[in-house]
């Protein structure tokens, strides 16, 4: 078996029901409702699965804020720092990393 023949044998896989025009209506009505109904939904369901994310992650610092007993709040979660450098997991990675490289 040769490459040519895989290759023959795939393209007529992919190609498998030609020049039927009903197939042809199929398509564009498949493809007119996935952009119409289908992708549409996407956008406002990973904003939903992001914010839900998020809002985990803030309750999860809130939760172990308060049970700590701490009293500085910008230990847990800092928001004048850049980016997602606030959150009091990377501070304490940042911190071991800065005190490891400059280590005497």
């Amino acid at each position: 078996m040769s490459v040519a023949m895989f290759a023959e044998l795939a393209h007529k896989f992919v190609t498998f029901p030609q020049g039927k025009a009903t197939t042809f209506v199929n398509v564009i009505k498949v493809g007119t409702f996935c952009r119409t109904v289908v992708w549409p939904l996407f956008p406002p369901l990973m904003m939903y699965q992001y914010i839900r994310a998020k809002d985990a992650d803030y309750y999860a610092t809130e939760v172990l804020y308060y049970k700590s007993g701490a009293k500085d709040v910008k230990a847990f979660n800092d928001p004048s720092r850049v980016g997602l450098s606030g959150h009091w997991r990377l501070q304490q990675d940042m911190e071991t990393i800065r005190a490891t490289a400059n280590s005497e």
